[in-house]
């Protein structure tokens, strides 16, 4: 385990497996500011955690806890029914295992609920990165009318002013009353302490050579080369999270039917003068969300493009894809053996490949092996500090 202490400070947790469901809890009553350390599981380095800690946002053991009661409570939503903990749940590693998001009055959403495992590292947030930070992306989901459906930022920060201890420890944490841009960052900080690691592959790689089985190291040998899996999932020890990083069409839009004319439509548009007007036009369309990257930078190569996802922790973290349509990661690696659904724009670099029946088992064998001990355990853990809040 590896420590980054900033400028205020808390007690070190005990285990990397209450780091990912907890972090480090400041008294309930009084949040007392400290220096703030962060154990790290094995396979995340100090220096990689700390460059994605922006400097706006420090960290502080009062700002994440105060994050963490955010997260898990539901009178963010507009009905109190809803909270991030409800698409973002500790026990299914920070995902609802819903093929799309259900948010208040049971409406669904567009897309597939990611993981906020390890989200610190992207380049963006959401699919098609729309947000370009945890910051950013806290506010969005509080004004979708499909997830907490509140009218505006005002109507819910009113709200939170009038719960007393909200209104003490946002006073307590930022010197000022609650706003906005203070409940996104005091979440966004509870979200950096959501680092995964330590898994089998972890310690086969620091040197443990009994870590990860044959079936698992046999699949990483497929998955550097036959199987051409880290053209989009690179890993190295510097960017340890198995992915380019990238926005590509792999065909998984395809499976839309309306994808195809909208995505023509699309197309015409980059070839307009002014394209932004039609793009807000297009983006209201029914099935719209297909088109993905495009919607965010109006560029034609990013017609159906969505962002690479890290593998870590991908065997707890079904069904895939943007859209949930793979149930399984035998149905994932069935999709890229066939080359991905011929569909407008796919990216070129998806073509089928042929893999033996032994060479797809050893493959998921090796994409088990990336999950963290410390997550598979908080997936079954229970705690009184992951209760979410329902009452006013």
């Amino acid at each position: 385990m590896r420590t980054v202490t900033t400028l205020r400070t808390v007690a070190l947790l005990t285990s990397a497996a209450l780091l990912t469901a907890l972090f480090l809890r400041a008294e309930d009553a009084g949040l007392p500011s400290g220096e703030f350390r962060i154990q790290l599981p094995l396979g995340i380095s100090a220096e990689i955690w700390s460059y994605f800690v922006p400097r706006d946002n420090p960290m502080t053991a009062a700002k994440v806890e105060l994050g963490r009661r955010l997260f898990f409570d539901k009178r963010l939503s507009v009905d109190g029914s809803v909270s991030c903990a409800t698409c973002h749940n500790p026990k299914l590693a920070y995902t609802d295992a819903r093929v799309r998001a259900e948010g208040v009055y049971g409406r669904r959403g567009v897309r597939n609920t990611p993981t906020l495992l390890n989200a610190m590292f992207q380049s963006g947030q959401f699919h098609d990165g729309r947000a370009l930070s945890l910051e950013a992306q806290a506010k969005l989901p509080l004004i979708n009318p499909l997830e907490m459906g509140n009218e505006s930022h005002l109507q819910l920060v009113a709200r939170l002013q009038s719960i007393p201890e909200y209104s003490a420890n946002f006073l307590q944490v930022f010197h000022h009353p609650a706003t906005i841009e203070a409940l996104s960052k005091a979440i966004a900080a509870f979200e950096r302490t959501l680092v995964s690691g330590n898994s089998p592959f972890d310690r086969f790689t620091a040197g443990d050579k009994d870590a990860m089985g044959e079936a698992a190291q046999r699949g990483f040998a497929v998955f550097r080369g036959r199987g051409r899996c880290s053209v989009c999932h690179a890993f190295n020890e510097a960017f340890p999270f198995f992915s380019d990083r990238t926005y590509r069409n792999t065909g998984v839009s395809g499976n839309s039917a309306v994808f195809e004319p909208l995505a023509i439509q699309a197309r015409e548009l980059v070839r307009r003068t002014s394209p932004a007007a039609g793009l807000q036009q297009l983006a209201q369309k029914e099935g719209a969300s297909e088109l993905g990257r495009f919607l965010v930078t109006g560029h034609s190569l990013d017609i159906g493009a969505f962002k690479i996802p890290s593998l870590r922790d991908v065997e707890l973290t079904a069904p895939y894809f943007h859209d949930g349509s793979a149930k399984t990661l035998a149905d994932v690696l069935h999709f890229y053996i066939q080359g991905g659904k011929s569909s407008f724009n796919r990216d070129w670099e998806v073509q089928g490949i042929s893999l033996t029946e032994g060479e797809q088992s050893d493959l998921i064998e090796f994409l088990k092996s990336l999950t963290s001990d410390d997550t598979r355990r908080m997936s079954n853990y229970e705690s009184r500090n992951l209760s979410v809040v329902s009452g006013p």
